[in-house]
């Protein structure tokens, strides 16, 4: 890590320095900063922030959380990703397969304890595939749930220890369909049906008109973050 500021305060300086930052040189500035020590990760709902990311940093690691529950669209999306941006994919399993899990703690988890099945298959894994790294870059943003209104364009993570890089935080969803049109990102099929934010098939459902994006996720179990974030 080029610097010789601790992360939390290295994180609040930047913070308040790249607010009104683009993307792109938010992402410059983190590419500087960490150098190798840098990562990202990606759920594959489209491949948004990988086209931002590689632009400015060829080959970077990208984490995909490989749950073991995704959609087959999803993983379709994270192989055709791999194969036209130059990024370094790293697929990160959970320690137990769903049959495994399905033995020690029975069947359908994620629907009797949501919490305890993110923590597994999502929380965990993220934890000990971060951990080589200094900081992550995620695609956060204020206007996708009130659990993210306050997000900064970069943040001390304390649960981590480490610091995380939000370079669109202040984009709109406009803004997104906008960079996207524009670029012809690749997008994970789902969306076409209604899936506006996509995690695991028995969690998420696609959203009606006029819906939260992310009221898709957990419906109806009183959720509406896996705990990655948080």
């Amino acid at each position: 890590m080029n610097t010789t500021l601790s992360g939390k305060d290295l994180a609040k300086h930047a913070a308040a320095e790249l607010e009104d930052a683009s993307a792109a040189e938010i992402i410059r500035w983190a590419s500087e900063t960490f150098g190798d020590g840098l990562c990202m990760t990606s759920s594959m709902a489209d491949a948004l922030m990988v086209d931002l990311v590689s632009a400015s940093v060829p080959g970077i690691d990208v984490i995909f959380l490989d749950t073991g529950y995704h959609f087959a669209e999803t993983i379709g999306t994270r192989d055709a990703v791999e194969a036209v941006y130059d990024i370094n994919l790293i697929n990160v399993e959970p320690l137990r397969s769903v049959p495994e899990q399905d033995r020690e703690l029975g069947p359908r988890l994620y629907g009797r304890n949501p919490n305890i099945c993110c923590h597994l298959r999502k929380v965990e894994p993220l934890q000990r595939a971060l951990e080589p790294y200094d900081a992550w870059i995620s695609g956060l943003r204020r206007d996708e749930a009130t659990t993210r209104t306050n997000i900064s364009v970069v943040q001390w993570d304390a649960r981590k220890q480490m610091v995380k890089v939000n370079p669109i935080a202040r984009w709109t969803q406009e803004d997104v369909d906008t960079y996207m049109a524009e670029h012809g990102v690749l997008v994970n099929p789902l969306r076409y049906e209604g899936y506006l934010s996509i995690g695991c098939a028995p969690c998420t459902r696609p959203v009606a008109e006029g819906e939260d994006p992310r009221s898709g996720r957990w419906a109806g179990m009183g959720k509406t973050e896996c705990g990655i974030h948080v």
